[in-house]
């Protein structure tokens, strides 16, 4: 029996990109390089392969306008102007893959040069559009960026449904601009099944991040900038026994969390659940939207099949919408609506995702469908479900709604998604419908999630279809493989936008990783574990991340054996069935592959690593220094 136990100890990506940064700055400040030889990097900050960043000097303040050229006609050119200077650092973004895409430079002096830039080579396992339909003339130089809900990648596509961007790094959850131009999505380092991240990171379109903001309960689903730049994010407090169930609200500068609000404090637990409701994950909130008018906060709860609304500043109920059936008759009266209208075409939305506060106070959101129920008698089978974009109009004085708009219902099961998705509001009458959880199996649509199928199964597909509707026309539709939860369509550049150089930062913390009580009394061998049990220790400048094998029920702990403390980890090696999982980004092939994210924040000095397994204590061979 073999003992192998493979360790990986590597720099924050913001810390080597960083150092990317510096050495071809420096490059570009000793050699001045005129337009005529500008300095062209490609992939400048590691994780964007469709992207460059030319750079160049002029004796005066020019503008530099910016022309990426379409391969087929000048129609599909993207243009941006970058205001004047004299220090030139012009982001190329939407690279053509796989051929040399024609650049120009042209200077507001007169002076113009025209460069053949080659992209970097995408992940062979990229998910590919099936198709694409719209015009140019709608959809211009925009590009819709779709957020993965697995091991894809986030992932941009042009009005011919061609990659035009993509990271490398599993970014989580949604990607939203920020007033600045960059932009703000969840962070590709684990931290806690199912799909908890490290926290947000802003990064520009090129890939340059400027901040990851830790967070102690980690960052879930989504997020939304306050007008004073600070940030409303999901999240959790670990030490309770529920999850998905807090905002924190988070200093843009700092990271610091100025304040939680807790739903516990404003809605009952384990009532009017959905079929994918537990006590542990009692609410699941997929979504938050902050209204400047009236100072509130609407939530999205998949658990509890509501869209809930509370005052910013007391967290005090104002109203929920939703299937009433199964919550206390006393709260039914106060907070929920009765349909009016065409009540015969009126149907609630179940385990919804993505609620919207139009400018008129409707409410939108991705109606997902699963069940279609409050009780089990009444589920419907997902092969004779529908999900849809929906806006309702509602009145908090009379405690009345109505259905105003919906499209995807008529399409049936072939755009049927029971997790994730969103819609977006463009104006009256625009808008956006995102069905990104499609998943069948010889062409129905499957009981499960598509996060728990085999896309290497060739009798399963799973596909993503984004639907724009302009007054009830159809205008664009993009159909691509794999599941992606949202879509958020953005041009790449942003009015104004010059790249800002500087350090990027990792601000805010981790909690302190939960010990367990007690150690066992086991035998200490002096020897490495077992390669059947995989272990492999990643380390970065702020965690460890430990892998490992254990069979469902046997005891297995992580040990940091420390100068003058011993810490004791426990793994839970029980199955576990999870009703929701909105990314599939962490999750293994095989149920025993167990993760473990350990946080630096609380350790001091050298510690040796240690596996308890069953009987006996194992030597890994690994130390650290904190």
């Amino acid at each position: 029996m073999s003992n192998k136990v493979v360790y990986t100890s590597e720099d924050n990506l913001i810390t080597r990109q960083n150092r990317a940064e510096e050495i071809f700055l420096e490059a570009f400040e000793a050699e001045k390089p005129v337009l005529g030889n500008a300095h062209i990097i490609v992939n400048p900050y590691l994780i964007n392969p469709l992207s460059a960043l030319i750079l160049f000097k002029t004796d005066k303040e020019v503008e530099a306008t910016l022309t990426v050229h379409g391969k087929r006609n000048s129609r599909e050119d993207i243009v941006h102007t970058f205001t004047k200077t004299t220090s030139h650092a012009l982001p190329v973004l939407c690279l053509y893959e796989g051929m040399e895409t024609k650049v120009t430079v042209a200077l507001s002096s007169g002076e113009s040069e025209t460069f053949m830039i080659r992209s970097e080579e995408l992940p062979a396992d990229v998910c590919r559009c099936n198709n694409a339909r719209t015009s140019m003339d709608y959809f211009g130089d925009n590009i819709m960026f779709l957020s993965p809900a697995g091991k894809n990648l986030p992932t941009g596509y042009d009005y011919k449904g061609e990659i035009r961007w993509l990271l490398t790094i599993n970014t989580m959850f949604d990607i939203k601009r920020l007033k600045n131009g960059n932009i703000l999505t969840g962070s590709h380092r684990f931290c806690r099944m199912p799909y908890n991240s490290t926290g947000l990171v802003e990064l520009s379109m090129l890939g340059k991040i400027y901040k990851e903001y830790r967070m102690p309960g980690n960052y879930h689903h989504d997020h939304w900038e306050l007008e004073d730049g600070n940030i409303l994010a999901l999240t959790q407090d670990f030490t309770t026994d529920t999850v998905e169930d807090m905002i924190a609200l988070l200093d843009r500068e700092t990271g610091e969390v100025l304040r939680t609000w807790d739903y516990k404090d404003f809605l009952p637990q384990n009532v009017g659940g959905s079929g994918s409701q537990d006590a542990h994950d009692w609410f699941h909130n997929n979504a938050i939207w902050y209204n400047k008018k009236d100072n509130t906060i609407t939530l999205s709860g998949r658990h509890q099949d509501a869209i809930v609304n509370i005052n910013y500043d007391d967290s005090t109920l104002n109203w929920i919408i939703g299937d009433p059936e199964g919550w206390p008759k006393e709260m039914v009266d106060k907070y929920f609506f009765k349909p009016v209208g065409d009540v015969k075409n009126f149907d609630w939305q179940y385990e919804q995702h993505a609620c919207v506060v139009c400018p008129d106070g409707d409410i939108m959101c991705f109606d997902n469908g699963q069940y279609r129920a409050k009780v089990k008698e009444k589920y419907i089978k997902n092969t004779e479900n529908f999900s849809r974009g929906v806006r309702y109009r509602i009145d908090t004085d009379k405690m009345e709604i109505e259905q105003i708009w919906q499209y995807g219902k008529e399409r049936g099961q072939e755009f049927f998604s029971p997790y994730i998705c969103n819609v977006e509001y463009y104006g009256e009458g625009h808008y956006l419908t995102h069905s990104g959880g499609i998943s069948s199996i010889d062409g129905w649509a499957s009981d499960g999630l598509g996060a728990f199928l085999d896309p290497e199964d060739p009798s399963v597909e799973l596909r993503s279809v984004t639907v724009e509707e302009k007054d009830g026309v159809v205008m664009y539709e993009l159909d691509v493989e794999g599941n992606f939860y949202r879509a958020e369509k953005l041009s790449p550049y942003h009015d104004g936008e010059n790249l800002v150089f500087g350090e990027g930062k990792l601000v805010g913390n981790l909690d302190v990783t939960p010990t367990f009580d007690t150690i066992p009394e086991l035998e200490e061998v002096d020897k490495l574990i077992s390669s059947e049990r995989e272990i492999v220790i990643e380390e970065d400048e702020d965690r460890l991340v430990f892998h490992g094998m254990f069979e469902h029920g046997s005891l297995a702990m992580v040990i940091l054996d420390g100068e003058n403390d011993r810490r004791g980890y426990y793994l839970n090696t029980a199955a576990v069935n999870h009703l929701a999982m909105c990314s599939g980004a962490f999750l293994e092939k095989d149920d025993r592959q167990l993760k473990m994210n350990i946080s630096k924040n609380g350790l001091s000095g050298k510690y040796n690593i240690k596996v308890l397994y069953n009987d006996s204590i194992f030597q890994t061979g690994v130390t650290i220094y904190c």
